[in-house]
């Protein structure tokens, strides 16, 4: 039994925004996710702590968690999977011996250099896709959801 009346119609899902943006940036998502997992190995959290650290230098993994919206055991997982390969380190800090920095290695910058590369090229292409207009509206669009949800 259904509850249509012209005060409330059906909820058609493919219409409903929240669900069209979770699949567009699912979409993007798993297609940017195939070049670093079929270039590097890498997982979604491993390649966002990657990231995270290329662009911020020193960090402690709470830090990285709350940037890059990961919980906590993720960024743990990714942070010792980016160990194992030599591409971070971790250092005590010289003030509270009970907070751990991390950063990338020579290696870890290498790769995150080359990953930048490929990131800013997949973007470039996706803004191409969307024209001028599309860029500039999209842009604004988010700008608009961002304010909306601070």
């Amino acid at each position: 039994m259904t509850d249509e009346t012209p005060e409330r119609p059906p909820l058609i899902l493919e219409d409903f925004i929240p669900y069209r943006l979770n699949k567009a940036a699912e979409a993007v998502s798993q297609r940017f996710a195939s070049l670093y997992r079929d270039q590097y190995g890498l997982t979604r959290p491993e390649w966002r702590t990657l990231a995270t650290l290329g662009q911020f230098g020193t960090l402690t993994a709470t830090a990285i968690g709350v940037h890059s919206s990961m919980h906590k055991t993720k960024v743990s997982r990714a942070v010792f999977a980016l160990e194992q390969r030599r591409w971070l380190q971790r250092k005590r800090d010289g003030d509270d011996r009970r907070i751990e920095n991390l950063e990338l290695t020579a290696a870890g910058r290498r790769a995150y250099v080359d990953l930048a590369k490929i990131a800013h090229a997949f973007e470039a292409e996706l803004l191409a896709n969307l024209g001028q207009r599309g860029e500039k509206e999209l842009k604004a669009g988010l700008a608009a959801l961002e304010a909306y949800f601070r």
